[in-house]
């Protein structure tokens, strides 16, 4: 079995692999920068498996920021019935494009 890990970023929990892209909400890194996140919540490598209460201890997660992009447009609307009240509301998030580099 492979290594992975499942890490908890932006109030959403990701399975990763070393090798894997992901899509992430906005990180404060630079492109070509590096990124150490700790907020692991279970680390397997390939015949143990370690889960933490919240977060397993001393595991971390390094991922090489390839690049920034906004993600799809989402759209919130919400009318009352016969009333003529309605609110249109639209929002982009901003996501960070990252390689899963190492596991430990």
């Amino acid at each position: 079995m492979e290594q992975y890990a499942v890490l908890a970023t932006g109030g959403k929990q990701v399975l990763v692999k070393v090798g894997d892209k992901i899509e992430i909400e906005k990180l404060s890194v630079n492109p070509g920068e590096e990124a150490v996140l700790d907020t692991v919540c279970a680390v397997s490598d390939g015949t143990t498996l370690k889960v933490g209460t919240p977060y397993v201890e001393g595991a971390k997660v390094t991922l090489s920021v390839d690049g920034v992009k906004r993600g799809p447009k989402v759209i919130n609307f919400k009318a009352k019935r016969r009333k003529g009240a309605r609110r249109k509301v639209g929002h982009r998030q901003d996501l960070t494009i990252a390689t899963v580099t190492k596991i430990a």
